[in-house]
């Protein structure tokens, strides 16, 4: 059973972001086949010249309304992103679609602060993502979204139970003077990392809800 798929009412994909038949590392084809749906509506962008894009994928053993709880927090990042050092909401306005964050980062980065609109929370099938407008960094016109899946009942080749998988993809300029392999590369670092310590986070989490043995 797959929780958050896309419905059916969602808009035509756009051209690939990947090539046919390829699929993100740690999926295996069962679960990239399920996923397709939510690929194709959530994950394809027009990739214009002098852009590049990439889909990373995570699978975490916690359930998918654990993982949420932490993804959907547009207002504390830095829960499961490293090298943030802070965020706020601007004018402290509530967490919702078309609100904006201002987040510090790390020293030692090639980048400062960041200014991001959120443009996507849809609680009901767990899919967020958000709009990189403004501050000191190199990633322009970035836009990303991340999804989450939960699949249970199925042979996982795990000895069963509840797996999730958090998808995220982005579409991203090439900087001037960088090629699109340098600048996938340093994009999916970070996001590869991110998506990492959010599975700590999460499992973490999962372990601490679960009753005790013989419960």
């Amino acid at each position: 059973m797959v929780r958050g798929e896309a419905d059916q009412g969602s808009p035509p994909p756009s051209p690939p972001i990947m090539t046919e038949g390829d699929r993100p590392a740690g999926l295996t084809v069962e679960e990239y086949e399920a996923l397709q749906a939510t690929i194709d509506a959530h994950h394809r962008y027009q990739v214009a010249p002098g852009q590049c894009s990439s889909l990373t994928a995570q699978r975490i053993r916690a359930p998918a309304v654990i993982v949420w709880s932490v993804v959907r927090r547009f207002d504390h990042p830095q829960i499961y992103k490293h090298f943030i050092r802070s965020c706020t909401i601007k004018g402290g306005e509530e967490v919702r679609v078309g609100c904006l964050r201002e987040v510090s980062v790390i020293s030692g980065l090639p980048a400062s602060t960041s200014t991001e609109r959120l443009d996507v929370l849809d609680e009901e099938h767990m899919i967020t993502g958000f709009t990189i407008i403004g501050g000191e960094h190199r990633l322009k016109n970035y836009r990303s979204a991340t999804t989450v899946t939960e699949f249970a009942g199925v042979d996982l080749g795990e000895g069963g139970g509840v797996v999730t998988v958090v998808l995220e993809s982005y579409v991203v300029d090439v900087p001037e003077g960088n090629t699109e392999e340098d600048t996938r590369l340093f994009a999916d670092t970070f996001i590869r990392l991110n998506l990492q310590k959010l599975a700590t986070v999460a499992e973490s989490m999962a372990a601490a809800a679960a009753p005790p043995p013989g419960k």
